[in-house]
């Protein structure tokens, strides 16, 4: 089996990092008014690649497993605004349905 000396060999940091573009692209739509929802929602989408990164570099794999939870944890906070980013109309929930 072959072992991950780095984490952008991670497919969770790799899909981590898909949903932060993700939600840059979406944000940066003219409709997308809110400017504190969208600074919100854009740092909370940053977290999770982030965190998968710090916890895989710090060595050990309690620290790992822990920053795996943390970052389910915020992709979670995203979904939620993407909810009422949704709810104002500033996306379609077409757009994120399949992601």
């Amino acid at each position: 089996m072959a072992t991950i000396s780095k984490f952008e060999d991670l497919i969770c940091w790799q899909k981590a990092r898909e949903l932060a573009n993700f939600i840059f692209d979406i944000t940066d739509n003219a409709q997308f008014r809110d400017f504190d929802l969208k600074r919100q929602i854009r740092r909370a989408a940053i977290s999770p690649m982030s965190n998968i990164a710090e916890g895989f570099d710090r060595g050990t794999r309690g620290e790992f497993v822990d920053a795996l939870f943390i970052a389910k944890g915020e992709v979670g906070e995203v979904r939620c605004q993407l909810y009422i980013s949704s709810d104002r109309r500033y996306i379609e929930m077409s757009k994120y349905r399949n992601f």
